[in-house]
């Protein structure tokens, strides 16, 4: 008894010897630092030559976007004369570069919209809209969309899709291209991995010709190519041709990150389902797709953020998009090179709405997360 009660006091001793040999552990910012930025000799080294950069760049950049910037100008020339940014020419071209070249005194409607569509949006990223009352709010606010940009009727001036641009054009382009897209790439995943071989080749084949071609040439075949299938004096849109390619091209892509999904589900969730009496629809419906959608949410909502972005892409068929109707706007003789404040512009726009998708992404992820473990 007494010889084990000194080994547990020796082994005490020792162990407050080690304890006080032993260097003081970091807290704080020292041990964030040590974590994030200085981890091993590689990320110091690139913490080092970013800090670098940074240093010798944000001065240069605030003093050419603030305090040399010329806010107050007139004309371009007056720009010209100061050193730094010229962000006058922002304000007086924002309204050709949001809506392109729609009539002047009409773009009270493409504006009208554009609240109209970002609110529609902000709504059904509410949890508690989550209803089937929503699909009919969608309904009723694109249809007063369209009658807005298109007008024509209740003594709205008509005017062809055409004249349509800016801002508008590059939300329609993308909420419709993601509406229609989601669930025709669901089908061809289904498609894909279905036991009926007529239908598995038809999506396999789909999938990977629009996948295997660049986004472009389908723009390219929707513009020129598209129209030489139909009869004489029968044209189809431009802009809902562009908008088809879209879709087109997005749902190959959506149908590959859902078939990653379902094949990321055990083989136990189809037997169960199958066990529970569940018709095949009813399955994928209730079981399968949920826990596959929430497996693929990142990908997806990266897929969606590109798309928003690509629909910048349709300038080279001729429509006024965001970019096209920058480009526009500095094409005036009074406000000529002064594109990189036309393209910051873009960027900032561009910027607002991808970042609010990617945050959204993550709230949806910690949700369903929090969900699973309670």
């Amino acid at each position: 008894m007494v010889n084990l009660t000194e080994k547990n006091t020796a082994l005490s001793s020792l162990q407050r010897l080690e304890e006080c040999s032993r260097p003081p552990k970091q807290t704080g910012v020292w041990l964030w630092l040590k974590n994030n930025l200085f981890a091993t000799p590689a990320h110091g080294l690139a913490t080092i030559l970013v800090l670098w950069f940074l240093l010798f760049s944000i001065p240069a950049i605030v003093e050419w976007g603030l305090l040399q910037a010329n806010f107050t100008a007139n004309s371009g020339q007056e720009c010209h004369a100061s050193a730094g940014a010229c962000w006058s020419f922002v304000h007086h071209k924002y309204r050709m570069i949001l809506f392109g070249i729609y009539p002047f005194d009409e773009q009270w409607r493409p504006f009208l919209v554009c609240i109209l569509l970002i609110a529609l949006i902000i709504l059904s990223a509410i949890s508690r809209f989550w209803k089937k009352s929503l699909v009919s709010i969608w309904l009723v606010v694109l249809a007063i969309c369209g009658v807005l940009m298109h007008g024509g009727i209740f003594g709205l001036t008509e005017i062809e899709t055409a004249r349509w641009g800016g801002l508008p054009v590059t939300l329609i382009l993308a909420i419709f291209g993601i509406l229609f897209a989601t669930p025709l790439g669901i089908l061809l995943a289904l498609g894909r991995r279905s036991d009926m071989p007529i239908i598995r080749s038809l999506s396999i084949t789909y999938i990977e010709l629009v996948r295997g071609v660049p986004f472009v040439s389908l723009l390219f075949m929707a513009s020129v190519m598209v129209p030489l299938f139909f009869a004489d004096g029968f044209s189809l849109d431009k802009l809902l041709r562009a908008q088809i390619a879209v879709i087109v091209y997005v749902s190959a892509y959506i149908a590959e990150v859902v078939r990653g999904g379902l094949q990321s589900i055990p083989k136990g969730q189809f037997e169960g389902a199958a066990s529970l009496g569940l018709s095949y629809w009813q399955s994928m419906r209730l079981i399968i797709l949920p826990q596959a959608l929430k497996v693929v949410i990142p990908p997806l909502v990266s897929i969606f953020i590109s798309i928003f972005k690509d629909t910048s892409l349709v300038v080279i068929i001729g429509i006024y998009d965001l970019t096209l109707s920058a480009k526009v706007a500095l094409a005036d003789p009074l406000w000529q090179g002064f594109s990189v404040e036309a393209y910051i512009f873009l960027a900032f726009i561009y910027f607002i709405f991808c970042y609010a998708m990617s945050r959204y992404s993550r709230y949806i992820e910690q949700r369903l997360d929090l969900a699973r473990q309670h």
